[in-house]
């Protein structure tokens, strides 16, 4: 699931340099029959080069994004990078295994998009956008549709929403993260 994988998205660790507010992160779910779709979104003050870095850190994904226990590149032809995640899903008392293989088409420096080649997921495809802001700032969104191979009517829907949007948390403090290390690094030079 990357780049969010769900986050990527795939893809998606809460140590975080900065805590973080409820409303510096929106997520947003419709359910179009059995599938769901998905907008993430935060302002992040990072720049843009850096956060490219850490969506596109597709071996250390599993370091950072909650309930993934692995992510590794199968094969890299261009600008598309396949990678192979697992990991597992939990809400409450429910728990989904995640086993996907995930093609991200990278067209720098603002859009990565991902795409479901084979896994237990039925649908998956999004992208990833960095768009700069004044000041240093960038908007980082994921868009997408996930649908599982069975959803349940509410909680399949709650399950997904949960997990996208701590796996999306998961990237967005990473990003967070390595920037506090950037700016700490500048500040002894």
């Amino acid at each position: 699931m990357r780049a969010l994988t769900l986050a990527t998205a795939i893809g998606l660790g809460f140590a975080c340099a900065r805590g973080f507010a409820a409303g510096d992160i929106s997520v947003e779910t419709t359910r179009r029959e059995e599938a769901l779709e998905v907008v993430c979104r935060a302002t992040l003050e990072a720049p843009p080069e850096l956060i490219w870095q850490t969506l596109t850190d597709y071996g250390r994904l599993a370091e950072f994004i909650p309930g993934m226990r692995s992510s590794k590149v199968v094969s890299k032809n261009g600008a598309v990078t396949v990678v192979e995640q697992s990991g597992e899903a939990r809400f409450f008392i429910f728990s989904f295994p995640i086993e996907v293989t995930v093609a991200s088409t990278e067209r720098p420096p603002h859009v990565i998009e991902a795409q479901l080649v084979k896994g237990n997921l039925k649908r998956m495809d999004g992208a990833y956008r960095i768009a700069p802001r004044a000041g240093g700032r960038a908007l980082l969104s994921w868009t997408g549709v996930v649908e599982a191979e069975s959803m349940l009517p509410l909680i399949g829907e709650l399950l997904m929403r949960s997990i996208i949007e701590d796996q999306f948390r998961g990237m967005v403090q990473e990003i967070e993260r390595r920037d506090g290390l950037r700016r700490e690094r500048e500040a002894k030079n």
